[in-house]
């Protein structure tokens, strides 16, 4: 004879349910979460540790340059992802040698991180052979 099994137990089946519309319930009440969210790639958190501190544009995409108290990191991002393509990403404290990142890549070149307490950068970036370089920047 078989059983009925939601006679058995009756709070699991109640804590699924439970469970079920909460989450459901989340997803539509927490900011940038869920399906409705309207945050695209480009809105997402960077790969850069500190706080943006300069943007370079350029025809095929843009180098995005991030600064902490001690550090310094650029991305290379392309302006339509989804093709691998060559990009490069490089960045040079004054006094040092570069921290370069090339190949084929499909959506960004980097991060590259440096060490710049007390220092200037310089950074350069490309994406399909066309590209942008700064100056001694950041001091």
């Amino acid at each position: 004879m078989g059983r009925d099994t939601a006679a058995v137990r009756p709070g699991r089946w109640a804590v699924r349910v439970l469970v079920t519309g909460l989450a459901a319930v989340m997803l539509l009440v927490l900011p940038g979460a869920g399906p409705f969210s309207g945050a695209d790639a480009a809105d997402a958190a960077s790969v850069c540790r500190g706080r943006p501190a300069k943007t370079v544009s350029f025809a095929t995409g843009e180098l995005r340059l991030y600064r902490t108290r001690h550090y310094a990191c650029a991305v290379t991002v392309a302006k339509r992802p989804g093709v691998h393509r060559a990009m490069s990403v490089s960045l040079q404290p004054r006094g040092a040698r570069p921290a370069v990142q090339s190949g084929r890549f499909d959506r960004q070149a980097g991060p590259v991180t440096v060490h710049s307490l007390n220092r200037c950068v310089r950074a350069a970036g490309s994406v399909a052979g066309r590209g942008t370089a700064t100056g001694w920047i950041l001091c």
